[in-house]
């Protein structure tokens, strides 16, 4: 069965809590631009491991890595020390070999920056592109709440 080289608008999002850190901030106490881009890559890797997927294990046992090919950031209000954010990621688009994340940094309701993030899948060795493992484009597809669930329950 052919499986789509591309799958818009996956519907599961998935949040992760983040509280700002002295280091996080700038002189003035505001979170420093750059910052936000390490949040959303946080997100994203514990997103991966809700699904099940152990980057380390996909570079040893598969020759893949992730890397990151495009970013844009659109900041709307600023976070400062110890405010608790929340990031929330969701698919944008899973390519063949690539995919697209949409994800927020909200401190409540309030949505503090939108970030779109394109990472692709690359050979360990050559660093070309290559398709996406079959089991990481699967878990992909999965709702990650659900896997989590599937896991305790499994283990109770």
């Amino acid at each position: 069965m052919n499986q789509p080289t591309s799958h818009r608008g996956v519907q599961f999002s998935f949040d992760w809590p983040i509280r700002v850190y002295y280091e996080d901030t700038d002189a003035g106490g505001i979170v420093f631009f750059a910052n936000y881009l390490k949040f959303f890559e946080r997100a994203r890797t514990e997103w991966l491991r809700a699904c099940g997927i152990d980057q380390r294990k996909l570079a040893e046992e598969n020759g893949v890595v992730f890397i990151v090919s495009e970013t844009t950031v659109q900041y709307r209000a600023p976070a400062r020390l110890d405010d608790q954010l929340t990031v929330a990621s969701r698919i944008e688009r899973l390519g063949r070999a690539s995919v697209e994340f949409v994800q927020e940094a909200r401190r409540g309701e309030d949505i503090l920056a939108v970030g779109k993030i394109r990472v692709g899948c690359v050979e360990l060795a050559t660093l070309k592109p290559v398709a996406l493992p079959a089991s990481v484009s699967d878990a992909l597809r999965r709702d990650p709440q659900a896997f989590i669930e599937g896991v305790s329950t499994a283990n109770a």
